[in-house]
């Protein structure tokens, strides 16, 4: 493997319809990362509660759920190009009716949450349909490719969008934040227009509980599919200690005030997928990709075990050992992005194309609901074991639920990518 090797494949780039998507995304992901501070932000700034912030995950997670399932169902059974423009006008119009509620004087916090609650239905319907495009745009083997830029270009978008947000606060106030979301989905929104057709694989396929219990039906009788979605839970449940943070920061790293050290904690997942996708050329060339997968997540755990180690061992001040735990966890953020991309890649490569989605509805589910488990897991564990030892028997968990399912389900673990002549050669290209 030559040095230009290691960087990422960007073949899916030349794909005019995926080039499209993936550039005017770059606006959009930071838009979406304004709106993601700004809604907490300001409903702290009109309530002094924590408790009315918390409640953005109650109204963010329901509709997520019920419509990242429904969503994949109307995907399904609607030509995938509509759906895109409906879903992303429809965040277009929630991020426009924000900022109407605020450039009005709006004080009512639960305006508020109803339309955050709006913009993620919308969100549920649009993310497992974009990604389920990809299966439709892009040769199979260039499904990791484009799996693994998606995934590098959010994490980047997690780490600017928050800064610029923060920066842009105070000078702008949230009602202009908001109104620069909508203006940075409008480059999205003309991506999606460009998009040609892309009508449902099986005539007659119609929207609706029917399709979403078929879906699951199909689902539960595809090992390989269910497996990468179980390791997702297994990785992120037990390996995510992001609840844990605050009181790092303060107990172990001696914070008084949230600061540099929190915010390092906060970020370094990120900066390690970003890492990660840069150097994800070896993605779309891995052959065993079960095996690949299950090989990041214990890399994953093993980094999270060793930074429950440097917890532990923290006197309470910024040590080496507090760089010890920020290293980790951008060596877990990085070794995730390589695991995210590659089953993400495995589900477009082996559910049918009928049915991608609604597999890709159930995946976000799984995605969005894995770290809110983590959170009230590792918030309850940090009680009676303490942050060090939570995070260290969480990572153990990893390695350990990683094994399980390598010994109960073998098949996964000698999963291979589909081979050149299984390629779609009549992916569009426009």
């Amino acid at each position: 493997m030559s040095f230009r090797d290691l960087f990422a494949d960007t073949r899916p780039l030349q794909v005019p319809a995926y080039r499209r998507l993936w550039t005017a995304n770059i606006a959009t992901t930071i838009g979406a990362q304004l709106t993601v501070v700004a809604v907490p932000a300001q409903i702290y700034t009109l309530t002094g509660s924590s408790a009315y912030v918390g409640l953005t995950g109650l109204f963010g997670l329901v509709p997520l759920i019920i419509f990242g399932l429904y969503g994949g169902s109307i995907a399904d059974s609607l030509d995938k190009r509509l759906v895109l423009v409906g879903s992303t006008l429809g965040m277009i119009l929630t991020a426009v009716m924000f900022w109407a509620l605020t450039w009005s004087g709006n004080t009512n916090v639960w305006w508020l949450l109803w339309t955050f609650s709006l913009q993620q239905a919308f969100f549920a319907v649009n993310q497992p349909t974009r990604t389920a495009v990809n299966r439709a745009i892009l040769p199979l083997d260039q499904l990791p490719a484009g799996a693994s830029l998606n995934m590098m270009l959010m994490q980047a978008g997690a780490i600017v969008g928050p800064l610029v947000a923060g920066a842009l606060i105070p000078f702008i106030g949230f009602s202009w934040l908001y109104f620069l979301d909508a203006l940075l989905l409008l480059p999205t929104l003309g991506a999606v227009l460009a998009l040609p057709a892309l009508a449902p694989k099986e005539v007659g396929q119609k929207a609706g509980v029917h399709s979403v219990v078929d879906g699951l039906r199909y689902l539960w009788g595809q090992p390989i599919l269910l497996v990468a979605m179980l390791l997702d839970l297994i990785a992120m449940v037990f390996g995510m200690p992001r609840a844990l943070y605050p009181e790092i920061a303060a107990d172990r790293f001696g914070e008084t005030e949230p600061g540099i050290m929190l915010a390092l904690l906060y970020s370094s997942m990120a900066v390690g997928a970003v890492l990660g996708g840069v150097l994800s050329g070896w993605v779309s060339r891995v052959v065993r990709q079960g095996l690949a997968v299950m090989v990041c997540i214990v890399v994953w755990g093993a980094a999270v075990v060793v930074a429950g180690l440097g917890v532990m061992l923290s006197p309470g001040t910024v040590t080496i050992f507090a760089w010890l735990v920020v290293l980790m966890l951008v060596v877990g953020g990085a070794a995730d992005m390589f695991s995210a991309s590659l089953r993400t890649a495995i589900l477009q490569q082996s559910a049918a194309e009928h049915v991608q989605g609604r597999i890709q509805g159930v995946y976000i589910v799984v995605v969005v609901g894995g770290p809110r488990l983590a959170d009230v897991l590792h918030g309850w564990a940090a009680g009676p074991f303490g942050v060090g030892m939570a995070t260290l028997i969480g990572g153990v968990l990893v390695v350990v639920g990683t094994a399980v399912c390598a010994l109960v389900v073998p098949s996964f673990s000698r999963y291979t990518r589909p081979g050149p002549d299984t390629v779609d050669s009549t992916a569009p290209t426009n």
